[in-house]
């Protein structure tokens, strides 16, 4: 998570300096083959010229920072209909919504919860599932996206 930390820190002004919305980065470690993944938003919407600008302006800046040692694949994608969830602030952007969490530790045993986002509270999600209602810590969060809905 610091990782991410760093590179959020060194990504989001740029992008926000290029007019779009930094959504959040990923990256994700699988030697040759890891990738860096950074999604953008706009109020219109992302298309495939929106992506290769960005790329085309983080790629230098990359290159000049070298934040990541060893090699890696950018890639700079829209959020997409099962967005992921990065902040408490995207976490109160979709109370309401459906979401699927991934923690990185247990919660009564279980580490995977689906649910509406209800609310939050003094740091943790509120979450309606199926079962009951619960709180998630949003620090012990490993993964969260929306579900699309059609």
């Amino acid at each position: 998570m610091a990782a991410n930390a760093k590179l959020t820190t060194l990504i989001e002004p740029v992008v926000g300096s290029m007019g779009y919305e930094f959504v959040g980065v990923e990256f994700i470690s699988q030697g040759r083959h890891s990738v860096l993944r950074v999604y953008i938003d706009k109020p219109n919407g992302i298309d495939i010229d929106d992506c290769s600008t960005v790329s085309r302006q983080l790629s230098g800046l990359l290159d000049v920072e070298d934040p990541i040692s060893g090699e890696y694949h950018l890639e700079v994608s829209s959020p997409g209909l099962d967005r992921p969830l990065f902040t408490l602030a995207h976490f109160e952007k979709f109370i309401g919504h459906e979401c699927i969490i991934r923690m990185k530790v247990p919660v009564d045993g279980q580490r995977k919860f689906s649910g509406v986002i209800k609310s939050l509270l003094d740091g943790s999600i509120e979450l309606a599932t199926k079962e009951k209602g619960v709180l998630l810590r949003y620090e012990n969060i490993d993964k969260a996206n929306l579900v699309p809905e059609y």
